[in-house]
């Protein structure tokens, strides 16, 4: 696959939202943007970075679990300042979309951690340890719920943690990389 052409194709948080969602959809993902909260270890954490990371993330802005997740991503890459975040449609791109499938089926959100030279690190999706057991306990409905109930304060709070531990350990993979430590010399 050719992950830069796709992120190159791919559009920021923003523009994403804009291209691909209702103003029902763009209020829903604003509605866990603003409840989404780094603790102070986690901005610090994510300030040390240095190494460049392009994070592409499968997504539909309709799909519930990229309501309740991509805003997470989206607070870690402005706390990080190295993460260039894009978001593709999940319908924009058959062939990227099966690239991307998990359990055989064409799920949202997942992300690809990618180096600053497009080398695929990680995937990751589609959802965190945390919504799978909410929805284990709560025995509910639908497999990709619309969103409109948010996640719990608590919930929300572990799926950010999850998430940013695969952040971290993507920045630690490409932090120690010796292809990149001899390339920056260090």
């Amino acid at each position: 696959m050719d992950w830069r052409a796709v992120f190159e194709r791919a559009l920021p948080y923003e523009q994403y939202l804009q291209a691909h969602g209702t103003a029902a959809h763009r209020e829903r993902w604003q509605a866990v943007y603003d409840r989404v909260r780094l603790t102070d270890a986690q901005r610090e954490l994510l300030r040390g970075f240095t190494r460049r990371m392009n994070v592409l993330v499968l997504a539909g802005t309709w799909c519930g679990d990229c309501v309740n997740q991509c805003p997470i991503l989206q607070r870690v890459a402005e706390a990080a300042g190295v993460i260039d975040l894009r978001f593709f449609d999940r319908d924009a791109d058959a062939h990227v979309t099966g690239q991307l499938k998990v359990n055989g089926g064409s799920r949202v959100p997942v992300a690809v951690f990618l180096s600053e030279d497009f080398f695929e690190c990680s995937r990751y999706g589609d959802r965190t340890l945390a919504f799978y057991r909410k929805l284990a306990r709560e025995q509910l409905g639908p497999s990709c719920p619309a969103g409109i109930a948010p996640p719990s304060d608590d919930v929300l709070a572990e799926a950010t943690r999850e998430w940013l531990a695969e952040v971290e350990r993507v920045q630690l993979m490409l932090r120690l990389s010796p292809r990149l430590r001899e390339k920056y010399g260090d």
